[in-house]
């Protein structure tokens, strides 16, 4: 079962493609210099690979980082390393465990469609909801997820990067 608490006050938005979202004006500061960080890291590729990544080259950006990785079985993708500030707001760490049983969104099938939409599309993916915290504070996130190929084609990998304030 989720960790986060289903109720009403969960709203859930994203846009199509991260022109859209840019475009909005509604993304936090660290939320678009993540989704340009990774831009960079394509170095002229469709998207790059976790290899890329050197975590002493974004060590402001850890604490809100969540890698999942994209498995060929029933759970489809699994929490591979969950930041600091991710594991606090979800009150438990996924780490190793499928996301349709970890989930920290409105639904599993929030959660599974949201990574399903950045392979299909093989694009970014931003999203902003509301959420409660386990002991019950409410919230509110942003997130860009994207896409990670080691071989430049199949995505095996997705990272997400969550910006999180308390309301």
């Amino acid at each position: 079962m989720s960790s986060a608490t289903s109720t009403e006050s969960h709203r859930h938005a994203a846009s199509s493609t991260a022109d859209d979202a840019l475009r909005s004006g509604h993304y936090c500061d660290d939320i678009i210099a993540f989704h340009n960080f990774w831009i960079t890291k394509c170095a002229g590729r469709t998207m790059p690979a976790r290899r890329d990544f050197d975590p002493s080259d974004m060590v402001a950006f850890l604490p809100g980082i969540a890698l999942i990785d994209v498995v060929e079985d029933a759970r489809r993708f699994v929490y591979r390393l969950m930041g600091t500030r991710e594991v606090a707001m979800r009150g438990n760490d996924p780490t190793g465990k499928g996301v349709a049983d970890e989930f920290f969104a409105t639904s599993a099938e929030a959660a599974l469609a949201s990574y399903d939409d950045v392979i299909e599309r093989r694009a970014p993916r931003f999203e902003q909801r509301r959420f409660v915290t386990p002991d019950g504070r409410i919230g509110n996130e942003q997130t860009v997820i994207l896409p990670l190929s080691d071989d430049g084609q199949a995505i095996n990998m997705i990272i997400a990067y969550t910006h999180h304030y308390l309301v």
